[in-house]
């Protein structure tokens, strides 16, 4: 290599930057999906590095129907670790029942009062303005595969519902947990 190859600035082809540059335009309007339109969704892809294992769209609207359908007019629905879900909620008719999404991702805070800051290792670290069994039903899916996670989590769910829960886990060993 000569010293003036040695001092050139890569630069991509045409074809990359037009890619780069759509991929940039996607990833703000998932970031600013529109504010002026309240029921607008930004879809937020799923982080595997926050534990975040998404469900296929078709079990998001099945969990979502199931919600809707359990809570019935007027009702409060609060998604605990579940965005998927969420986000299909968000995309219902939403005069019929409110939603709140409890989340440690905080790319969510673009849903406003919706978003609610959690983390499992603080069960009860809530805002005042979420009050004991202020909801009709809670749809949880733990983040992690662990007792410790499950009892936590559990916490939380108790202290939101006021009956109705939807808890969404794997592996067989969860069960007997999940009967505590």
């Amino acid at each position: 290599m000569s010293d003036l190859e040695d001092d050139e600035t890569p630069q991509l082809s045409a074809h990359a930057l037009a890619a780069l540059q759509e991929f940039y335009a996607e990833k703000k309007q998932q970031i600013d999906p529109g504010k002026d339109d309240k029921y607008s969704i930004g879809i937020i892809e799923e982080n595997w590095q926050l534990s975040q294992f998404w469900y296929s769209q078709e079990t998001a609207l099945r969990l979502a129907q199931e919600a809707t359908v359990a809570v019935g007019e007027g009702g409060r629905i609060a998604c605990v670790s579940a965005p998927s879900v969420y986000q299909k909620l968000r995309e219902m008719c939403r005069e019929d029942f409110s939603v709140y999404i409890f989340e440690y991702d905080k790319r969510f805070a673009m849903y406003g009062e919706e978003f609610i800051f959690y983390d499992y290792n603080n069960p009860l670290d809530l805002p005042e303005r979420i009050a004991a069994h202020s909801f009709d039903m809670v749809i949880a899916d733990p983040p992690y595969l662990s007792e410790e996670c499950l009892r936590k989590t559990s916490e939380t769910i108790k202290y939101l519902t006021q009956g109705k829960i939807l808890l969404c886990t794997g592996f067989n060993f969860m069960e007997e947990l999940t009967r505590k």
